[in-house]
């Protein structure tokens, strides 16, 4: 499919069921991060822009939550297949803004497809109650209505499949929304949202507004009319949003930064715990919250691991996304590969071993370009060992027994995700109780799928995503006490 190249000024703002320019005609630069061309110039939401898309959630509300439960099932279904029908066209403009190669990009299509398809069933499954009364004259009954206009801040790393978990869950619960894409990815969220239009939205229910992230939140948070946050970003992010949201008593579903360590136990199988880790490392070259960050390998498979894990990265194809036998795209952004040299020389000072990469892979006179790296003598205190890298770097530690290994995963601000490597039932079910993370992948790398509650614990953040869970944080409880007699 050819891509349309003004896609970005034939979109812009959404807002009221129509697509138009900022009001005051103000853009920014989308930018190629395997190229460093300039793929567009994008609508930069003024704040009156704001104030409108805010009048028309509220107006869209009044719509949607009206609307039956079938008819927004109907919807959201029509969403799900109509991404996958644009699959080639919303993976090609995902690859173009983050990088990231054009089989994952394709990947994650799918997944936001699944996602929409799986709350359209969650819309038809709100469940009230009726309670028994302690008095034979009054029942009780207890009712889930939407919680009203929802803010939905998006990031850049994986733009479909998390605006996705957001507006469609929104949409399930009945809520109207605005999502506001990050900067770098405007593009494929214009598309999806486009989509919605498509398929029979009506106008006010979804919302998009592009531009500059802080202004615009800042200014969704401080309206009355806002009465629900999703955010995915980092922990610092999370907590100006978090402290914003008090002064409103708005409620706030945030999934943070992550730091997630990777065990392999000593009965593990080390090939196929390589290939796991492998998989989930250099996932969009490492810039995933669930990312793996810290690898603990038993002390008597430690070697036979690290040798097999450096061997099979030598192998993998750095390039643009767009080529099809890319493995490993750029950095997203010039910021981004600043800060993983600065990160790399910091860790080797404090006395890490490079045993891969390190730099910047020859050949390359454009793009954000960087080898993954992998590290020996690594210790439980090096900067990278508590700061969340988002890049492709492998830092590989030992461990002696289970007790040590839990404690030392465990000792970190951020609980979003952990991995194990076991072939015992015992010790896979004592380590997936014992990590203090949202969630445990054992002897998988596959964690973020439709059907499961996603989110983090400590400094990770708190609500779900994903799952029959995610919607109830998008619904207020309301009770019912009726006497049957008037």
């Amino acid at each position: 499919m050819v891509l349309d190249w003004e896609m970005y000024e034939k979109f812009g703002q959404f807002i009221d069921g129509k697509w138009s320019p900022s009001s005051n005609g103000e853009t920014y630069e989308v930018i190629n991060p395997a190229t460093e061309e300039i793929l567009g110039k994008a609508s930069k939401a003024s704040p009156e822009d704001v104030d409108r898309a805010l009048i028309s959630a509220e107006k869209g509300l009044q719509v949607w939550k009206k609307t039956a439960p079938w008819q927004r099932a109907y919807i959201i279904r029509k969403i799900a297949d109509k991404m996958r029908e644009k699959s080639d066209v919303l993976a090609k403009w995902m690859t173009l803004e983050v990088g990231k190669p054009l089989a994952e990009a394709k990947g994650e299509i799918g997944g936001a497809a699944d996602i929409f398809e799986w709350n359209a069933e969650e819309t038809k499954r709100i469940y009230g109650q009726t309670v028994e009364s302690r008095f034979d004259d009054t029942r009780v009954h207890v009712y889930y209505q939407p919680v009203g206009v929802v803010a939905a801040l998006s990031p850049w790393n994986f733009p479909a499949v998390l605006s996705a978990r957001k507006i469609s869950t929104a949409l399930a619960a009945g809520c109207s929304v605005i999502i506001k894409p990050d900067v770098i990815t405007p593009g494929v969220v214009m598309e999806m949202v486009d989509i919605c239009r498509e398929c029979g939205v009506p106008p006010g229910v979804v919302n998009l507004l592009s531009g500059d992230p802080p202004s615009i939140a800042q200014q969704l948070i401080a309206s009355d009319i806002v009465k629900k946050i999703s955010i995915t970003g980092s922990s610092r992010v999370g907590k100006l949003i978090l402290k914003q949201a008090a002064d409103k008593v708005q409620r706030v579903t945030m999934e943070l930064s992550g730091h997630s360590p990777f065990i392999v136990f000593d009965d593990a199988d080390i090939k196929k715990a390589a290939d796991i880790a492998i998989a989930a490392k250099f996932r969009n070259n490492g810039q995933v919250c669930i990312s793996p960050n810290r690898f603990y390998i038993h002390e008597s498979k430690k070697d036979e691991f690290v040798n097999l894990f450096v061997d099979k990265t030598k192998k993998l194809k750095i390039g643009n996304g767009m080529d099809a036998d890319t493995q490993l795209g750029p950095l997203t952004t010039e910021k981004r590969l600043n800060e993983i040299e600065e990160l790399v020389e910091k860790t080797k000072q404090e006395g890490a071993k490079v045993l891969l990469g390190g730099k910047r892979p020859a050949g390359f006179n454009k793009g954000f370009f960087y080898e993954p790296t992998i590290f020996d003598n690594v210790e439980d205190n090096f900067t990278i060992m508590k700061q969340e890298p988002f890049g492709p770097l492998v830092p590989m530690l030992s461990f002696k027994s289970f007790d040590e290994v839990i404690e030392r995963a465990n000792n970190h601000e951020l609980g979003l995700c952990s991995y194990v490597c076991t072939n015992s039932m015992k010790t896979a079910h004592l380590a997936s109780e014992q990590l203090e993370t949202g969630s445990v992948g054992v002897n998988t790398g596959v964690i973020a799928i439709a059907e499961a509650p996603f989110g983090g614990i400590k400094q990770s953040g708190y609500g779900r995503e994903g799952g029959s869970n995610a919607i109830k944080d998008y619904l207020n409880v309301k009770y019912t006490h009726l006497g049957i007699e008037g």
